[in-house]
């Protein structure tokens, strides 16, 4: 096993030691050879004799040799090893790579977004790339401690199950032995059923859905960051939590992500020390103000008018990120609660950041008649979903949850411009890893 790593060379000047990596590049000065060696922690220069002429960008070496300072004037502040080099011994050569299709030692990737995804083994290799999903791996870790703090209970929720949380067509069907059964699009029955056991539960999920639309902001298997919670004296207090948690995912990425950050050249959104919350039709009315676009009687915010909101947030309330609440009754899933003051209107509420929606939350009915009532009317027949009813039946506190979308937040923090640029393997109408129209 590998025990000695890039990042660990600083203080190692005059050691000899052994590195093994990818590599980045090679710069051929006849007698002299230099090559940038890369692993998973960082890049190094390395000065290699005429045995290093044969190797070409992306081969994996082990090279024995001695850390060195490097002279003034060829330090390079723009590297975390940029004080050092290490003075090749001995080469040995793991595996030859292919030629390449692009050059992967670039700053900056001169491809499309397409050829990235479809050398995603190879795109996978590059600095820039590994930040995105750094800083995702640190935005689930910090979802999770972030409810741990806050005595949740973290379970595992199914992606085979009888029947939809939502109902609609935007589901994949699958043929369960001899039976019908679907992915599951939202882990929420199984959250509502969990909570009436452990009172506060979350989990991370993969969620599928088939929805048939080609956007910058849509796939069709996303990760979701999902939290419910129970004996709630008020919606506002899952907003509370909502809030709290996307706070300490914040202050995590700022703590464990700088160089990251740096290196894609991005800061951590605004965020003001209480988020704006406003209704729909106040925002509404807002945009129609700011735009004269006249959107007050539509049900939800169209995807302008979330940029909208969001840019009058950053310039009157100092802040990124707003939660708009208050959507139709007709907009939300038939377990949503309606406000009693606001009648049409559910105690329902996303979280826009940066012009996207984040996360979408609300406080669920609790009520079994009330239940069966709100799935008739939407012609769902919820008694394909007996284990579900059971929990309502043996007794359900108040309660309410929400649901982040991992990839949603990084897109956001990093201000990525295609969502499929947070996914490490998007799965959409055009793509299954290869591009599913090479397979007409």
């Amino acid at each position: 096993m590998k025990k000695l790593y890039i990042s660990d060379l600083v203080d190692k000047i005059g050691s000899e030691v052994e590195l093994c990596g990818w590599v980045h590049n090679k710069r051929d000065h006849k007698k002299i050879v230099f090559i940038d060696l890369r692993d998973s922690t960082g890049i190094i220069q390395v000065i290699g004799d005429e045995k290093f002429k044969e190797l070409n960008p992306e081969d994996v070496v082990c090279i024995k040799g001695v850390v060195k300072s490097r002279p003034e004037k060829l330090i390079n502040p723009k590297m975390k090893t940029g004080k050092i080099e290490f003075e090749a011994k001995k080469l040995k050569i793991i595996s030859h790579a292919e030629a390449l299709p692009f050059d992967i030692s670039k700053e900056n990737l001169d491809v499309t977004l397409p050829i990235l995804l479809d050398y995603r083994s190879l795109s996978l290799h590059h600095p820039k790339i590994q930040a995105i999903f750094k800083v995702e791996e640190t935005v689930i870790d910090a979802f999770r401690e972030a409810l741990k703090k806050k005595s949740f209970f973290e379970f595992q929720s199914p992606v085979i199950i009888p029947q939809t949380a939502e109902g609609g067509a935007d589901v994949f069907e699958v043929k369960y032995f001899d039976h019908q059964a679907y992915l599951s699009q939202s882990p929420q029955f199984y959250k509502q059923i969990m909570v009436g056991a452990f009172e506060k539960v979350f989990t991370v999920n993969k969620t599928l859905r088939a929805e048939p639309s080609v956007t910058t902001r849509h796939l069709a298997e996303v990760i979701t960051l999902d939290a419910e919670m129970a004996f709630i004296d008020s919606w506002t207090e899952i907003m509370d939590m909502a809030e709290y948690t996307i706070k300490y995912i914040f202050e995590e990425v700022d703590k464990r992500n700088k160089s990251e950050l740096e290196l894609l050249g991005v800061t951590l959104p605004k965020i003001a020390d209480k988020i704006p919350r406003i209704k729909l039709r106040e925002a509404q009315e807002i945009i129609f103000k700011r735009t004269g676009r006249d959107n007050r009687k539509e049900p939800d915010l169209q995807p302008e008018d979330e940029r909208e909101i969001c840019r009058w947030a950053n310039e009157e309330k100092k802040s990124d990120l707003i939660f708009v609440s208050h959507y139709p009754t007709s907009k939300r899933p038939f377990y949503t609660f309606e406000d009693p003051d606001d009648p049409n209107y559910t105690l329902s509420f996303d979280i826009l950041g940066r012009g996207v929606e984040w996360m979408t939350g609300s406080q669920r009915i609790n009520d079994l008649k009330l239940l069966l009532k709100k799935a008739k009317e939407r012609n769902i027949n919820i008694h394909k979903s007996e284990l579900y009813l059971q929990a309502f039946r043996y007794g359900m506190p108040p309660e309410g949850g929400f649901s982040f979308g991992a990839e949603r937040i990084v897109m956001g923090i990093l201000g990525l411009q295609n969502i499929r640029e947070a996914s490490l393997f998007p799965r959409d109408m055009e793509r299954v890893d290869i591009r599913l129209s090479t397979l007409d």
